[in-house]
């Protein structure tokens, strides 16, 4: 992989667009970016970063606030990075998520992420715009994820500091991260949970077992054993039950007999009490009829009579009815009589009055429609009048309030015409502000301009005299040099030896050394030294021309015209510009009240015109009805009489003709009652003459009700019934010879014969409960052996899947303690110790060198994760955390480029021919430096880009080619050196 160029818009410290060449940059293989604290050095990583994959590493990820603060609202942040993969080149175009100003009104609106890839050569397929086939497609040409990336190519000393130091926990985790063991952890995971989950099953089997054990000595009547149970005990168990059975049934045999024997007794007993019963019952029951035989004639008199007086009753109980309607209609016509009474009739042919009223109130039906008329016409004409009285006070304020109108809607156009016409000056005016205002910043640097060429000036004389000093002892040099060359080929001289001058093995006189002689090394510090004042001096002219070239293009903008006078103009330009503004943004206010106002005008004027008709058609409606109501009442008073109203009279003369009619019906009704009650009187007195009873008093004493005449039936039944079954049974053959007065010693033998029964009943009951016992416990020890069968594939298995599970994750028979997770780091850890400690020994000349231990550590930990570092001065192995703050440098340096290479040969991704180095190189002494650069010297010898990230002052003398970030209060800004 190698990067290409990278441009970067309002991006972290970055407000504006930013581009970085890494052609240019990495054409000496090596280059360097430095600047200030916080000016944004790591943001370029960053940048390189979230076009691969979308995200940053480290905490600044977790913000993912990457929008530049200083941008303009409208200025889109993005990154774009062009660089070539597997022979591919391409460009990613990214948009983080982020809050952008609202284009109309205030507030933000949210601005969805964004990402394309684009083919520029080496593939003809077409671009990716979706964010998830745009991270797929780079994960799969660079062979790895985003966590390897920043670990590989951008390469934090510190992090690799801290895995030096860090225990094996720590140091797990991010060899996790970087050589994706996940599939190892998981198969650790399966272990372990196959193992929890088969050791579920085999307590679950265990558990039932436990279950079938406890429940076979339930249903045994002993208790279960202490242990989990086996074989013998259980064949134990099944052989005392069957002692107990054989015993249990001899038994109930036995009690049985007895019982059948004792039921045969007891039963012969019961039969003849029951003989005895009957007979002593029938003769006590025929004694009881002869003492009850007079009473029994008594009531079969007493039920003759009463049949007779039931017609006598019944035409007694019909003028007891007729009675009492003759009195209701006597208290009914009484009531009638009052009521027209009081209405003060005096007549006497009530039905031929009664007729003659509502004839005459059938003639006031018409006027009695008129006076209702009459009283809807009186409200309407008081409802008129009201209306009349609300619409003027209407017509009255309507018109007062359009009086005004008009002159404000004058007032409104004409600051209309005022603020379009500030409208159509206000985009010139601005234009002329901002003129303006270029041209007073120019006007306040010019002095800073003038200032500055004074300064470069002055430096540049300063240069050409040091430069001019450099060259003239540059020159003497040489000359002193020249002059004592003879004696420095005369000290090289050595016997038997030609001279490399004349060639002769003789030096007889060979030239002396002289006090001020000059050495090659001398002339060689002079010529840098004098180069030093030759590159000072051309920087000094350059600064000056640039100085100049500033100055010049200020004061040709400022055109001769004054610090004051373009302030003035400025002052003046932006208050009028302010007020223009003013103008132009009152006139939608202005627009939205003349619009109201005319509205308003608008309604108002149609609200009068309604009210004026309402009110010509209310005096019209008021005129016509007042003449009608006159008209009306000389009818109504005609009519009335002596009422309130027609409508009262005519109610009365109704009410009277109804009272009328009543009193009528009602004396007819009265009349009719009477003749009825002395008929059922008279027949009442025939029916108790016909039953032989002297008068209808007799008879009604004689009646009994239905509940007494089925009492006297039953007493007369029941006594000849008693004597009937008495009869009967003494009459029975096998009754014949019974003696009543026997005694049957019941009792006893029904005692003996209970005692009997209980006794076999308890024997039937142990035997039932016996033979239960053994059946359940035949059917529960079958089970049990069934399922001892099935548990003893599945313990062993368990046993076997347990030791397996504790050697995979580090326990058990594991001497190291080391996981299978662990095992494969451990493994990837020794491969970069190897690689690394290729750079170390190089960078520390030979004196450390990496060494990976597998053992477990103290007191039982994991093992295989331990990295040590080889002393050769002492040829002791130490402790990372015993290096010096250089040395620690050193080894951090040389395992992160070990980590690099392995990673890369694991991913099997592409090449990797752009490497960034961020900080650490301060802890360095000048020789140790040498060294590490000679390490960077070898990476970028095969086609590779190193980017140094640094502060150090030493680097920027050593590598020409810079990427300088500086700082200011509106942003960050880059700016590339080369040569």
């Amino acid at each position: 992989m190698r990067l290409h160029r990278l441009e970067l818009t309002a991006f972290g410290p970055y407000p504006k667009r930013e581009q970085v060449d890494f052609d240019a940059l990495g054409a000496d293989g090596l280059f360097l970016l430095h600047g200030d604290t916080g000016a944004g050095k790591t943001t370029l990583l960053d940048a390189v970063a979230f076009a691969l994959f979308g995200t940053v590493p480290g905490a600044r990820g977790e913000v993912k606030k990457l929008r530049c603060d200083y941008a303009a609202g409208d200025v889109v942040t993005e990154v774009t990075l062009e660089l070539t993969v597997q022979g591919r080149r391409l460009k990613l175009v990214r948009s983080p998520e982020y809050d952008r100003p609202k284009k109309r009104g205030d507030g933000f609106t949210k601005q969805q992420a964004k990402a394309s890839l684009t083919w520029l050569s080496g593939w003809e397929g077409e671009g990716l715009t979706r964010i998830d086939e745009v991270a797929r497609t780079v994960e799969q040409l660079l062979g790895m994820t985003a966590v390897q990336f920043f670990q590989v190519v951008l390469l934090p000393q510190g992090e690799f500091a801290r895995f030096l130091r860090a225990d094996t926990a720590e140091r797990e985790k991010l060899l996790e991260k970087l050589f994706g063991t996940e599939r190892f952890l998981d198969v650790e995971n399966w272990f372990r949970e196959h193992r929890q989950s088969l050791g579920r099953a085999l307590e679950q089997r265990r558990q039932v077992n436990r279950g079938f054990i406890s429940r076979v000595a339930e249903a045994a009547g002993e208790e279960p054993p202490e242990d989990i149970g086996d074989e013998e005990w259980l064949s134990s168990v099944l052989k005392r039950l069957g002692e107990t059975k054989r015993d249990t049934e001899l038994r109930a045999q036995e009690a049985a007999d007895l019982r059948n024997a004792v039921d045969a007794t007891l039963a012969e007993a019961r039969a003849e009490a029951e003989r005895v019963r009957r007979v002593r019952a029938a003769r006590q029951a025929l004694a009881q009829c002869e003492e009850l035989e007079p009473q029994r004639r008594t009531w079969i008199a007493q039920r003759e009579a009463a049949r007779r007086a039931l017609a006598v009753v019944a035409a007694h109980q019909a003028v007891g009815r007729l009675r009492a309607s003759l009195d209701l209609a006597v208290t009914r016509a009484s009531a009638a009589a009052r009521a027209v009474a009081s209405s003060g009739y005096d007549g006497s042919d009530l039905r031929e009055d009664a007729s003659r009223l509502r004839e005459e109130a059938g003639g006031l039906n018409q006027l009695a429609a008129e006076a209702e008329q009459q009283k809807i016409d009186q409200r309407r004409i008081a409802e008129l009048e009201q209306e009349r009285e609300r619409v003027q006070l209407l017509i009255g304020r309507l018109t007062e309030e359009l009086s005004g109108l008009p002159e404000r809607i004058r007032g409104l156009r004409e600051q209309l015409t005022a603020g379009d016409q500030a409208a159509g000056r206000l985009d010139g005016l601005r234009a002329r502000c901002e003129e303006l205002r270029l041209r007073a910043a120019d006007a306040d640097q010019l002095p800073v301009l003038a200032a500055a060429v004074t300064t470069a000036e002055d430096a540049l004389r300063s240069a050409i005299d040091r430069h001019q000093t450099a060259r003239e002892e540059l020159q003497a040099v040489r000359q002193r040099r020249l002059d004592g060359m003879a004696a420095e080929l005369a000290g090289r001289l050595a016997a038997g030896e030609g001279c490399p001058v004349c060639g002769s093995v003789e030096h007889p006189t060979p030239a002396v050394t002289v006090t001020d002689a000059v050495s090659e090394a001398d002339e060689q510090r002079a010529g840098a030294a004098e180069q030093r004042a030759q590159t000072a001096r051309t920087e000094a002219e350059r600064a000056l021309l640039h100085a100049r070239a500033q100055h010049d293009q200020v004061r040709d903008r400022l055109g001769g015209r004054e610090d004051g006078e373009i302030h003035r103009a400025l002052a003046e330009s932006d208050e009028e510009c302010r007020l223009a503004a003013e103008l132009a943004e009152q006139n939608a206010v202005y627009l939205v009240e003349l619009e109201k106002f005319e509205r308003h005008c608008e309604e108002l004027t149609t609200r009068r015109g309604d009210a004026e008709q309402k009110l010509v058609a209310a005096r019209t409606e008021l005129s016509t009805l007042t003449e009608t109501v006159a008209a009306r009442i000389q009818r109504l008073d005609a009519a009335r009489g002596e009422h309130t109203d027609v409508l009262a009279r005519r109610t009365h003369l109704l009410a009277l003709a109804s009272a009328l009619t009543e009193l009528a019906d009602r004396r007819q009704s009265v009349q009719e009652c009477r003749q009825r009650l002395d008929e059922q009187i008279a027949v009442a007195a025939e029916a108790a003459a016909e039953v032989g009873f002297p008068s209808v008093e007799a008879a009604l004493q004689a009646a009994l009700t239905e509940a007494e005449l089925s009492e006297l039936d039953s007493n007369i039944t029941r006594c000849d019934n008693a004597r009937a079954a008495a009869e009967s049974v003494l009459a029975e053959p096998e009754l014949a010879e019974v003696d009543a007065d026997a005694d049957v010693d019941l009792d006893g033998i029904s005692e003996r014969a209970r005692q009997a029964h209980a006794e076999a009943e308890q024997a039937a009951s142990a035997l039932h409960a016996v033979r239960q016992a053994n059946q359940r416990v035949g059917e529960l020890a079958a089970r049990l052996r069934a399922a001892w069968a099935e548990s003893g594939p599945v313990e062993a298995e368990f046993a076997e899947l347990d030791a397996l599970t504790d050697v995979i994750n580090g326990r058990g028979q594991n001497r190291n303690k080391m996981s299978l997770r662990s095992y494969v780091l451990a493994a990837r850890l020794e491969e970069v110790a190897v690689a690394a400690s290729r750079r170390l020994e190089r960078m520390s000349q030979g004196r450390y060198s990496f060494v990976h231990s597998d053992e477990a550590g103290a007191r039982g930990t994991r093992g295989g994760l331990s990295l040590d570092v080889l002393d050769d001065y002492s040829g002791r192995r130490r402790p990372a955390k015993t290096l010096s703050g250089g040395e620690s440098f050193l080894a951090s340096l040389s395992l992160a480029l070990g980590l690099a290479d392995v990673v890369a040969g694991e991913t099997g991704g592409a090449l990797l021919d752009t490497l960034f180095v961020d900080e650490g190189f301060g802890t360095l002494d000048a020789d140790t430096l040498d060294l590490v650069m000679n390490t960077l010297d070898d990476l970028r010898a095969g086609g590779r880009v190193v980017g140094l990230v640094s502060h150090v002052e030493e680097l920027r003398q050593r590598i020409p080619t810079r990427l300088r970030v500086r700082k200011a209060r509106t942003g960050s800004t880059l700016e590339l050196s080369v040569g």
